[in-house]
This record gives structure tokens, C-alpha cells and sequence, in this order.
């Protein structure tokens, strides 16, 4: 019980150190919204497949895992994705 409190105190605390030392740098607000920036084009391309989910019947679902696959690769990501999706089912 205790350990589970100590866990999350050693996450936030750590969050607001990053938080603390990004913000501190002049370039973090650059970084900051390209980083939101591939984030949103991110959701936005995972939810447009979804859209199109009933012509091309895959569909992926939006979470940590797709959202970050897709932020960091962009549209390779996704086609990754939906080879992974029509490989392994």
C-alpha cells in the first residue's frame, strides 16, 4: 500500500522537475508545440482512418500506443499500424 503511494510520488515529483527544466530552456516553447503539433496531426489521422473504418474495414484504436507510434513516424506509422492490424488478424 505504501510503495504504491511512494511510486507516485517519485513520478510526480520527477514530472515537475522535467517540467521545471524544459520550461527553463529558451527553445522549449518551439519544441512544445512541434511536439503538440505531431500530436494533433497524429489524432487527426488515426481518427480519419477510423471514419473510413466501414470502406476499408480496419480500424485502429486511438491510445498511448497508436498515438505515439503515429506522432513519431507520421503516416508510415499509420500504414504500419494497419499492416500490423491485417498481418495479425
Amino acid at each position: 500500500m505504501y510503495i504504491k503511494y511512494a511510486v507516485w510520488g517519485v513520478l510526480i515529483l520527477s514530472s515537475l522537475i522535467l517540467l521545471v527544466t524544459v520550461l527553463r530552456n529558451r527553445g522549449a516553447g518551439r519544441l512544445l508545440s512541434g511536439l503538440t503539433l505531431n500530436v494533433v496531426v497524429a489524432a487527426f489521422l488515426l481518427y480519419a482512418l477510423n471514419l473510413l473504418s466501414a470502406y476499408t474495414q480496419v480500424d485502429l484504436p486511438i491510445n498511448t500506443a497508436t498515438l505515439g507510434t503515429v506522432t513519431v513516424l507520421g503516416v508510415p506509422g499509420v500504414l504500419l499500424l494497419v499492416g500490423l492490424k491485417l498481418t495479425l488478424l
